[in-house]
């Protein structure tokens, strides 16, 4: 049986980062990216605060679950073929013929100010199609932790999956939920792998790639989804503990708020702090919970979404960047309106976007990684 809140809490998931990439366009909080804010202090980037600690590794947690799933009736040969085409495909070869456009926008600036003089037009292209990498970041970590995971089950042969399986059975022997020391070595865990990120980015270095790759994290989000939350003891546990999870996450996400106000929710001085990692774990929780709860059903739009949320995601930073340049380098429109248009254009635009190159064969494997269109 298809588990709807799953699928409900990842297309959800994705029209928060749609929207957290509104406010990040526009941040004045010095978040590498975007084209920078309208004032100095601008409050409405505590946005930003409340969403990045969170979102993009309950993503990772979503796909190890999905991943299990996938497993459970693909063999690894399809899982690796499926996967690459999925993911690989369209974070490589999408690159050039899609997402360079994004690239375009990422550039220009640079462009105006003599950096690409003397580049040959084919130079300039491949820089560009390199630069539009974007929020396809996620697809390439993705893909990554996918082939370790198929490496992970040859070499070990399901030996952690038996382990877990002997603890959770001590446990109930003597009486003691399990899920007490799996959220606690968790979020141990997830605070382990946030001290592997480089402090001091060195310039000219691959260091702040690695902090935004951050691939320790999020392998650990992965590998947890993978081999914990996939289970349905340990769901049906989460969503017994949604309100104290909520209340948790709601207290931490306004004190990790507050205490970062101004500050660069990316820093690594930031994503290593205890309260940052706490904040994050349960706002994991929770919405693990309340989906699990609250949102395993379906309808024709949430199917909708299901099919085609992984669609717009790849395709809606063009938007965002080429409606949010345009209209705070070419207009003189008010700062409520521009963040009015950019939020309805990127809440539109990469539907429609979608369901064009669905339908254009060759095309939509290169940018969406599927065979055929899923229009129904």
């Amino acid at each position: 049986m298809r588990k709807h809140w799953i699928d409900n809490l990842r297309w959800v998931t994705v029209l928060l980062v749609l929207f957290y990439h509104v406010i990040y366009f526009y941040n004045a909080k010095g978040v590498f990216g975007g084209i920078g804010g309208f004032y100095e202090v601008q409050p409405w980037d505590a946005v930003m605060s409340l969403l990045y600690p969170w979102f993009m590794m309950l993503l990772f947690l979503v796909a190890g679950i999905s991943s299990k799933y996938a497993l459970e009736k693909m063999s690894h040969k399809q899982f690796i073929r499926s996967r690459s085409r999925k993911l690989l495909v369209p974070s490589t070869i999408g690159l050039l013929v899609f997402q360079w456009m994004v690239g375009y926008f990422n550039t220009v600036v640079a462009a105006r100010q003599g950096v690409f003089d003397g580049v040959p037009a084919v130079g300039r292209y491949f820089i560009m199609a390199f630069s539009g990498i974007g929020p396809l970041w996620f697809v390439q970590d993705l893909w990554l932790f996918s082939m370790l995971l198929v490496l992970f089950r040859v070499i070990g042969k399901g030996w952690l999956d038996r382990w877990i399986d002997r603890m959770e059975a001590r446990y109930e022997e003597a009486s003691i939920p399990f899920i007490t020391p799996v959220l606690a070595v968790s979020c141990v865990l997830l605070f382990f792998g946030a001290q592997f990120l480089v402090m001091h980015p060195r310039p000219a270095s691959a260091d702040g790639l690695w902090n935004l790759y951050r691939p320790v994290t999020y392998f650990v989000l992965f590998l947890l989804g993978y081999y914990v939350f996939s289970r349905d003891y340990v769901q049906e546990m989460v969503a017994k503990l949604r309100i104290g999870s909520l209340v948790f996450a709601i207290g931490t996400g306004v004190a990790y708020t507050i205490v970062n106000y101004r500050k660069n929710d990316t820093d690594p001085l930031v994503l290593r702090s205890v309260l940052c990692n706490v904040f994050a774990w349960f706002a994991i929780l929770a919405m693990l919970g309340c989906f699990k709860a609250w949102a395993d059903k379906t309808s024709p739009f949430a199917a909708y979404m299901t099919r085609n949320s992984y669609g717009v995601y790849i395709v809606h930073y063009l938007v965002i960047a080429s409606f949010g340049y345009m209209m705070k380098t070419h207009t003189t429109l008010a700062p409520w309106m521009q963040y009015a248009i950019l939020f309805v254009a990127v809440m539109t635009i990469p539907f429609a976007l979608n369901e064009i190159i669905k339908r254009i064969p060759f095309v939509r494997w290169c940018v969406l990684g599927i065979k055929q269109s899923n229009s129904k």
